[in-house]
This record gives C-alpha cells, structure tokens and sequence, in this order.
C-alpha cells in the first residue's frame, strides 16, 4: 500500500544551504508547518548524525500552526571539489486523538501512516567581492557600536544634575583658596628665615669689634714692653763699655 502524502510544509521545501565559511558552525534554519486541522508528530533524521546537531529533532505541531527547526552544521575542513552527499529526512504521522505517549505512537505506527520528505545538503562559499562586502559590513558596524558608546558615555556625563556640578564647582573652589593659602605660608616663612639672618648678623658684628680691640690694645702693650726691654738692655751695654 502506498504511503500517505506528506501533510506538512517545509520550508525549504527540497534543500538545506550552509554557507561558510566552516570554520564555526553554520546553522540553517527549516521550517515545518501544519495547515491540517490534528496534531501531526515529526521527526528529523540525517545520513550523518555526527556532522549536524538539530533542535527540536522532534515533536508535535499543533493544528495551523509551525516550527522552527534549527539544523547545525559542525566546523569541518572544506574541500569545495567534494559534493556533499548528505541528507535529511522529515518524517512525519497524524497523531490519535487519544494520544499521551508520542514513543509509543511512533511504535505502534503502520508503514502506511508514515509520510517523509527529504532534503539535500548544499555547502557555499561566498565569493571573495562578497568577503570583503562582509568584511566592510563588520567594520561599519564595528565603527557605529564605538560612536555608540561614546554617545552614551558622553550623554552618562551630560546627565549630571545641577546639585553634583554645584559641589564640583564648590571643590574646585575649595582647593584653589587652599593652594593660595600655602602660597602664602610658604612665602611668610621665607621672610622670616631672611629676617632672623640679618639679626644674627647685626648681633655678631659689635662682639667682632670688641674683639679687635682686645686684640690690638694686647699687641700694643707686647709692643711697649720690648720698647722698655730693648731701652733697658742699651743701658746696661752703655755701662758696660764704659
């Protein structure tokens, strides 16, 4: 007995596209939806179940509405020489009514209930003028993320209220009287030392004087005495000789 015609539409409806390049995952996105009036069960099934990571790989659509299944390609070397023979399979049954156990509805279902469609795997490359378009779009978007944020940190500092710029302007303030204040400690001290050095000055000079004239009052008396000295040891001499 033939199978059934598949009931859902897919979207795409005969291939899945990745685009690369592969060094990420790549996902492709296929969607399933219900136009009948029952819930249908699916199930995704590929040829390479290792290469491809799909979420949901199965469930159940609810009557008029649909799915987004996302089909993840895993980072491989490309080799554009080599065709892609991977496929993908979308099963799909006309869940009972009375249904509460979708395992056991995929068991006890006849071949004849089974509807599928399947779909084919392409792999492209974008060309090198589309790389650099890429590459351009990423550095654009990179320039106008920065300006945003500079426009948000410049409008963060604009949304200063009046009172925080009154108590900056009031520190400002603060700190230029106090500098002034040290200036003007700074500059008194100075003129103090200056003073204090005069009057050291003015206070050694008469002790230095005194000085001077102990010292020549003595050399004036050393001078006297050998005067009388010498006068005295003539006489004595005169005598002599006479």
């Amino acid at each position: 007995m033939a199978r059934q015609e598949q009931v859902l539409l897919l979207e795409p409806q005969h291939e899945l596209r990745f685009r690369g390049p592969f060094t990420d995952v790549v996902t492709a996105t296929l969607k399933l939806a219900n136009p009948t009036d029952r819930n249908v069960c699916f199930k995704v099934k590929t040829t390479a179940p290792r290469r491809y990571c799909v979420r949901p790989n199965s469930g159940v659509i609810d009557p008029g509405t649909s799915i987004n299944v996302s089909v993840m390609l895993q980072p491989f070397d490309y080799d554009p020489n080599e065709k892609s023979k991977h496929k993908f399979m979308v099963q799909s049954l006309l869940a009972p009514p009375d249904m509460t156990d979708t395992e056991g509805v995929w068991k006890d279902a006849k071949p004849e209930d089974l509807m599928d469609s399947k779909l084919r795997c392409v792999f492209e490359m974008p060309a090198e003028n589309e790389k650099t378009h890429e590459m351009e779009s990423n550095k654009i978007s990179s320039s106008l993320s920065k300006s945003e944020s500079s426009t948000l940190s410049m409008k963060s500092m604009v949304s200063l209220d009046d009172g925080e710029v009154k108590k900056i302007m009031e520190e400002c303030k603060r700190l230029q009287t106090e500098v002034q204040r040290l200036r003007e400690e700074n500059k008194q001290i100075r003129e103090d030392d200056g003073l204090r050095m005069r009057k050291s000055t003015v206070m050694s000079a008469p002790h230095s004087s005194q000085a001077m004239r102990v010292k020549e009052e003595g050399l004036s008396t050393r001078v006297i005495a050998l005067i009388v000295l010498f006068f005295v040891v003539g006489v004595i001499v005169g005598k002599l000789a006479l």
